[in-house]
């Protein structure tokens, strides 16, 4: 439990998710006590995106992200993109997102993907937001949209998973890494190395929850109070306190997201 001094973030989080409808009180009561100050609720398509912001209002300490997964493309009604700017107008809401692409479960061909990912970087550029980033199996094509679309939005690299070329690449796209569960597990060392090498005011904390849950919880539902778990871990790579990496971390968060001051 902590003290209440160190402030932790989980600033990627799927609470509106059905696996938390028995005890999502209970989830959010461990969460605070264990020093999560704020949690970022993220949207995947617009049903959850709706479920992300009716969560922001209805606590606090939570935010919303709205928008569009790469794999609920294929699902899209005529007006979807009006229905994103609609919710992403909302003062809770601090980014569109969870977008990007992900050619692991190709449920829409890799150019209706890139569309929709432009697109919204484009609503997030005329709406002066940041954005969320899903990217898996497709790190080349990623980076290739975001410095052709991007063109200034700044935003989050969510769960990063790639090596340290892929980092610096993001890096200098002005993205944040974010890190989630897999950074605590004995083998990923190239996650390691990327923790320690990266500038920690460029970096995120996050679980994911309810996946990708932290070493020794692996396999087990995720929750936002063990984004400690993930933070400690950065903290020991880096061989730096933890209350100055989860500090930092904190104003990395507000920093990009304003809304969230």
């Amino acid at each position: 439990m902590s003290d209440g001094s160190i402030p932790f973030i989980d600033t990627h989080a799927h609470v509106a998710l059905a696996q938390f409808d028995a005890d999502r009180e209970a989830v959010l009561t461990r969460a605070a006590a264990d020093g999560v100050t704020r949690i970022i609720e993220i949207g995947y398509d617009l049903p959850s995106s709706r479920a992300a912001l009716a969560l922001a209002e209805a606590y606090p300490q939570i935010f919303a992200v709205v928008g569009v997964q790469p794999n609920h493309v294929a699902d899209l009604p005529p007006d979807w993109l009006h229905q994103v700017r609609d919710l992403a107008r909302h003062p809770k809401v601090v980014a569109v997102g969870e977008i990007g692409l992900d050619y692991h479960w190709m449920r829409a061909s890799p150019e209706a993907q890139a569309l929709v990912f432009r697109q919204q970087l484009d609503l997030a550029r005329s709406l002066d937001l940041p954005v969320v980033i899903h990217s898996r199996d497709a790190h080349d094509d990623t980076v290739q949209v975001l410095a052709e679309s991007a063109r200034g939005v700044p935003g989050v690299m969510h769960s990063f998973s790639g090596d340290w070329a892929y980092a610096q690449i993001c890096l200098e796209l002005n993205f944040l890494l974010s890190f989630s569960g897999p950074l605590t597990f004995p083998k990923a060392t190239i996650l390691h190395e990327v923790a320690r090498r990266a500038p920690l005011t460029m970096l995120l904390t996050e679980t994911d929850s309810p996946y990708l849950s932290p070493h020794p919880y692996r396999g087990k539902r995720n929750e936002p109070a063990r984004v400690r778990l993930v933070t400690e871990q950065l903290a020991a790579l880096r061989e730096q306190p933890l209350a100055e990496v989860a500090t930092t971390v904190d104003a990395n968060a507000q920093r990009i997201f304003p809304r969230m001051r």
